[in-house]
C-alpha cells in the first residue's frame, strides 16, 4: 500500500511538473498517506528536465512550507498560484509535513485573539495559510478527508473574535471563505458535519455584526444548510433554533430597509423562502414574517432582480392564510 501511494503521489507530482491540467485520482482509502518529504519535492522539480521554471518555483515553495524561516514567503506566493494549479490541493494535502505546517500557522495566532493584539501582517500570513486550507476544502477529493480530520474546527477561534479592526475582519472573512467553499457543492457529508459543531451560532452572530462581505458569506453559508433537508429539519427541530436563525434575519431585513443591499437582501428572501418549506415554521412566519418583506419596501433594490422577486413573490404565496395546514406543533416567533 504504501509503495502504491508512493507512485500515486509521484504522478501527481510529475503531472504538475508538466503542466498537465487534467486532475489524477488517487486512491487513499479514506487515510492521509505519508507522502514525499520536502526534500523529495525538491528533488522531484529538479529531476524534470522539461519541467518550467514556473512550476519549478511551485515545488520549491511547497517544499519551503516546511521550513520556519522560508514559509512566510512560500505562504504568499503559492496563495497567488493557488486558482492556476489544479492538482495543489493534492500536492498540499498529501505532502508529508505540509498540513501540519499550515495548522501550525493557524494556532500561532490564538494568543493574538485575546486581548486582540493582532497585527496586519500576522493577520495576512495567517490569512495566506487559509487561503490553502481553502484550495484544499474545495477539491473534490480532498473535501471527505479535510473533514474527517476535523480541520475546520482550527478555525472556529477566529469566527469567534469580536473585534471590529481591519486585520480581525479580513481574518474572519477568510475563514468564512474556507467554510464557504465546502458548502459550496451541496454535500450532505458537509453538512452533517456542520451541524455538530457551533457553525450556526456563530454565522449568526456575523451576520449581525460584521461587515457586508462577511455578513454576505456567513448568510451563504447559513443558507446552504437550509437547502439541505437534513439542515432544514435540524434548524426547525426546536423552538430556539427556529428563533435564533428567525431572529437575525428580522433583524437583518430591518437594516436592510436603510442600507438597500441588494446582495445581502438576496440571502434573506432564500432563507425565509426555504423555511416556509417547514410547516412548523410556515406557521410561525405567518405571524412574524417582517412587514417590509409583505410590502413594497424593497421594490425599488429588487427591480432589477428577477430571480430574487420569484422568490420574494413565492414566500408570500407559501405564507398565504389560503393554504390550508394540517394540524401540528407551532413555532411562535415574537
Amino acid at each position: 500500500a504504501a509503495v502504491a501511494a508512493a507512485a500515486a503521489q509521484q504522478q501527481h507530482y510529475n503531472r504538475i511538473a508538466s503542466n498537465n491540467g487534467t486532475t489524477g485520482m488517487i486512491n487513499a482509502g479514506g487515510a492521509v498517506p505519508r507522502g514525499p518529504a520536502a526534500n523529495e519535492i525538491s528533488q522531484i522539480g529538479a529531476g524534470e528536465p522539461g519541467i518550467s521554471d514556473e512550476n519549478r518555483r511551485v515545488l520549491e515553495w511547497i517544499a519551503q512550507l516546511m521550513k520556519h524561516n522560508t514559509r512566510e514567503t512560500a505562504l504568499l506566493e503559492l496563495s497567488k498560484k493557488r486558482e492556476q494549479v489544479p492538482e495543489l490541493a493534492l500536492i498540499l494535502w498529501h505532502s508529508f509535513g505540509v498540513m501540519a505546517s499550515l495548522l501550525q500557522e493557524i494556532i500561532s495566532v490564538y494568543p493574538l485573539l485575546n486581548p486582540s493584539q493582532l497585527t496586519a501582517a500576522a493577520s495576512n500570513r495567517v490569512c495566506n495559510a487559509l487561503a490553502l486550507l481553502q484550495c484544499v476544502a474545495s477539491h473534490t477529493e480532498t473535501r471527505g478527508l479535510f473533514l474527517s480530520a476535523h480541520i475546520p474546527l482550527f478555525l472556529y477561534p477566529f469566527l469567534n473574535t469580536t473585534s471590529k479592526s481591519r486585520p480581525f475582519e479580513y481574518l474572519r472573512l477568510t475563514s468564512l471563505g474556507v467554510i464557504g467553499a465546502l458548502v459550496k457543492n451541496d454535500s450532505s457529508e458537509v453538512i452533517n458535519f456542520l451541524l455538530t459543531t457551533e457553525i450556526i451560532p456563530l454565522c449568526l452572530r456575523i451576520m449581525e455584526t460584521g461587515s457586508e462581505l462577511s455578513k454576505t458569506v456567513a448568510i451563504f453559508i447559513v443558507q446552504k444548510i437550509l437547502l439541505d433537508d437534513i439542515g432544514l429539519a435540524y434548524i426547525c427541530q426546536t423552538y430556539e433554533r427556529f428563533y435564533a436563525v428567525g431572529t437575525v434575519l428580522s433583524n437583518m431585513v430591518n437594516q436592510l430597509v436603510e442600507q438597500q443591499t441588494v446582495r445581502l437582501l438576496k440571502h434573506v428572501v432564500r432563507c425565509f423562502l426555504r423555511l416556509s418549506d417547514n410547516a412548523r415554521a410556515r406557521e410561525a412566519l405567518r405571524q412574524c414574517l417582517p412587514e417590509p418583506l409583505r410590502d413594497a419596501t424593497f421594490s425599488s433594490v429588487l427591480r432589477d432582480d428577477a430571480a430574487t422577486k420569484r422568490c420574494l413573490a413565492q414566500l408570500l404565496i407559501n405564507l398565504s392564510d389560503n393554504v390550508v395546514e394540517p394540524p401540528t406543533n407551532q413555532l411562535q416567533l415574537h
